[in-house]
C-alpha cells in the first residue's frame, strides 16, 4: 500500500492500493486487472483516476442512489431473515459482463448521474433511522468503492449497525483482506465455473474469484452466500452445474447457500432467451444430490425454492413467496423448534414479522 501524501482535487479521495512503476505509469493494486496510468488516465472500472502522481476515488461520498429492501433481495436468506437492508451503489465496476442486469448503474461514464451526497457518518444514520439492520453495498460492485465502503462500514459498526457486500468478489488478497474485515455478510456472484466463460463474457478469470469465496469461509467471520446467475446454453449444462456444486461442497462447506437465479434478456446479451423456471430447478435438485444442504432460486416464482429447511429433522423453517415470510420456524439464534438443530447463518434473538413486511422504496439523502 502506498501512503505518500499528495494535494488532490476536492472531489476525489485518496485511495489505499496501488504502486509507481519504473516507466513512470502508476499501477492499480486492487483488483487483477492491475490497470497501468498514466496521468489523467482511468481504470477499466471508469471510477479510480491517476491525478498527481497518485491513484484517487473518485466516487467517494457519491451515489447513485439509496433504497431500503427486505435483506432477502440481496439475496441472502440465512443473515437476519426478514430484516430490513439500507442499499446503495455508486457507478463503475471491474468486470465487463455482457449479461449485466444493472449496466445503467455498473458501466455509467456519467458522473452527472451521482446526484445522492452522503459521508459515511450519513449513510449509518439514515440506515439507523429507517430502522434497516444492515446496510447493503450493492447495485454496482464494492471492489471498486472499497474505501468508501470500508469508511461506512465503520461508520455503521459504531452504530450497531451491520453491513453487507453484495460483489463479484474479484479483488487481489491484500484488499480484500481489509476489505471482508469490516463486512457482516457477503453474497457472491459466482458467474459460471469455466475460465472461458469468465474470459469471453466478463473479461475476467475464474481462479481470483474462488480464491475470494474460499478466503471468506475460511480465514473470515464474513457470513457467505453465493448467487450463479443460469444464462440458457453459456453457464447452464447439468455438467457445469454439478461441477461447480461438487466444488462449493467440497471447498466451501456443505451449509454455504447457494442461490440460482433467471437471467432476463439485457445489455449485450438481449438475443439470449429468459431462464426456464425448469432450468432452475434442475439446478437446484443437482446441487442438493451433491450434498449442499442450502439451494434456492430466484427471479422465479418457486415457493419450494425459496424454502429453508433443517438439516436435522427435515421440516420446513423458513417458507418464502418472493420476498415475503410465510413461516418462522426458529427460536432464539437459530434454532429448529422441533429438534433443535442448528441452522447455519446470523440470526435475530426475535422471530420477524410475517408477510410481504415491507415495498422496496426509494430513499432521498438531502
Amino acid at each position: 500500500m502506498n501512503t505518500a501524501v499528495t494535494e488532490l482535487a476536492a472531489d476525489t479521495h485518496p485511495t489505499r492500493w496501488w504502486h509507481a512503476l519504473p516507466d513512470g505509469r502508476i499501477q492499480c493494486d486492487l483488483c487483477p486487472r492491475d490497470c497501468r496510468l498514466h496521468e489523467g488516465q482511468r481504470g477499466l472500472c471508469f471510477v479510480r483516476q491517476r491525478v498527481n502522481d497518485a491513484i484517487v476515488l473518485t466516487t467517494h461520498g457519491r451515489s447513485s442512489g439509496f433504497a431500503v429492501d427486505p435483506i432477502e433481495k440481496k439475496p441472502l436468506n440465512h443473515f437476519l431473515p426478514g430484516s430490513r437492508v439500507f442499499s446503495f451503489g455508486t457507478a463503475g465496476c471491474n468486470l465487463a459482463c455482457k449479461f449485466c442486469q444493472n449496466w445503467d448503474i455498473s458501466k455509467s461514464r456519467e458522473m452527472d448521474r451521482l446526484m445522492d451526497l452522503a459521508t459515511p457518518e450519513r449513510i449509518a444514520q439514515a440506515a439507523q433511522a429507517a430502522q434497516c439492520a444492515s446496510v447493503a453495498f450493492t447495485y454496482n460492485d464494492p471492489v471498486v468503492f472499497a474505501e468508501y465502503a470500508m469508511d461506512a462500514a465503520d461508520a455503521c459498526h459504531a452504530l450497531g449497525v451491520q453491513t453487507v457486500a453484495v460483489t463479484a468478489g474479484y479483488m487481489h488478497a491484500e484488499p480484500r483482506r481489509e476489505f471482508y474485515s469490516k463486512m457482516d455478510a457477503a453474497n457472491v456472484d459466482l458467474k459460471a465455473f469455466t475460465e472461458d466463460f469468465y474470459f469471453q463474457h466478463t473479461g475476467a478469470h475464474l481462479a481470483p474469484v474462488l480464491d475470494t469465496l474460499q478466503f471468506i469461509v475460511h480465514e473470515t467471520n464474513c457470513w457467505l452466500e453465493i448467487t450463479t446467475l443460469l444464462i440458457p446454453g453459456h453457464n447452464d449444462s447439468a455438467a457445469e452445474i454439478d461441477a461447480l456444486t461438487r466444488w462449493v461442497a467440497e471447498s466451501l462447506g456443505r451449509e454455504v447457500p447457494l442461490h440460482f437465479t433467471a437471467f432476463h434478456p439485457d445489455h449485450k446479451f438481449t438475443h439470449v432467451q429468459s431462464t426456464p423456471l425448469a432450468t432452475v430447478q434442475r439446478a437446484r435438485e443437482i446441487a442438493l444430490a451433491n450434498g449442499l444442504a442450502h439451494v434456492y432460486t430466484g427471479n422465479v416464482h418457486d415457493r419450494s425454492g425459496g424454502t429453508t429447511a433443517c438439516t436435522g429433522c427435515g421440516a420446513p423453517l423458513i417458507e418464502r413467496d418472493w420476498h415475503a415470510l410465510l413461516r418462522y420456524e426458529l427460536d432464539g439464534p437459530g434454532r429448529c423448534r422441533r429438534c433443535g438443530t442448528a441452522l447455519a447463518g446470523r440470526f435475530a434473538s426475535t422471530p420477524p414479522a410475517l408477510g410481504r413486511r415491507l415495498v422496496p422504496m426509494r430513499v432521498a439523502m438531502r
